[in-house]
């Protein structure tokens, strides 16, 4: 599978970003906590090679912990710095900053041995739309500085932003990779809300969503949907759901239709729990 999905301005916002790499002394790159390798953009990689790098796992409230620390400890091994946060409860926000310094602390130290004034942090902040850019400025900043939208693609412009006295951030629209040339990469990013609906069939990523919480959640679907049993087949399941939560047409028949939003929507808005849609193991 093979999706087109990138819009003028993400070619623009790459080549922006190169431009202004030498302007900033790290990169922050946002990820989904849920999806850490589905949110990645394997532009970023190449172009940001050279600068100094902190991962940011957002929405970790909606991830399973236990997962999440496996990333962590993933690129731990592999060199890599990465901090699990929550920018819209404010879980782990205060570590950003004193994180950085520490992977910059020895410029800073080579700034003062220079006499240079002690500075704030200039730092780049990337990610794929909707990982939650502009909440997490805006958390930062404990004001609204930055627009934000339930929507990918609210941002448009790069801008700087003066967090405080220790970091100024530049703000980039969401970048995503021209291709998902990986199926199921395109089916984590829609499921978690990462792409717009009208992307991919919301049919496909329901029973995609379905099948993967039969295998590594079946409890959590079992409870929330009030079902004795988990059939091997989907639209059983479906029709269940149907059935207990009232998605009918006349005559008692299933909306599907209704069973798919439903399904997708109690997701992204964890009434299912926490969950997360893949771990380290994809890279061994």
């Amino acid at each position: 599978m093979q999706i087109q999905w990138f819009p003028g301005h993400m070619t623009k916002t790459l080549r922006q970003v190169q431009e202004k790499l030498r302007y900033v002394d790290i990169v922050f790159e946002l990820r989904d906590a849920r999806i850490p390798y589905s949110s990645s953009n394997p532009k970023i990689d190449t172009i940001c090679k050279n600068k100094p790098r902190l991962i940011l796992l957002n929405k970790a409230k909606m991830a399973d912990d236990k997962i999440t620390n496996a990333w962590i400890n993933y690129y731990k091994e592999k060199g890599i710095i990465c901090l699990a946060i929550d920018s819209i409860s404010g879980y782990n926000i205060d570590k950003i900053t004193s994180t950085a310094k520490l992977i910059l602390k020895d410029l800073f130290q080579k700034e003062k041995a220079k006499g240079m004034k002690e500075r704030p942090i200039r730092a780049l902040i990337l990610g794929i739309p909707n990982v939650g850019k502009s909440t997490l400025i805006n958390t930062l900043a404990k004001r609204k500085v930055a627009q934000t939208g339930d929507k990918p693609g609210v941002t448009k412009n790069l801008q700087w932003i003066n967090v405080n006295n220790e970091l100024m951030l530049l703000d980039t629209p969401g970048v995503l990779w021209p291709k998902f040339e990986d199926k199921e990469v395109g089916l984590k990013l829609a499921v978690t809300g990462a792409i717009k609906d009208d992307i991919l069939p919301l049919d496909e990523v329901a029973l995609y969503a379905l099948n993967f919480l039969k295998k590594y959640y079946p409890e959590k679907l079992t409870t929330r949907y009030k079902l004795e049993e988990l059939s091997e087949d989907n639209l059983e399941i479906m029709d269940q759901i149907g059935l207990n939560r009232g998605c009918l047409l006349p005559g008692k028949r299933i909306n599907y239709d209704r069973v798919i939003d439903l399904i997708l929507y109690e997701i992204r808005n964890v009434l299912l729990g926490n969950i997360s849609w893949e771990t380290p193991d994809i890279l061994k």
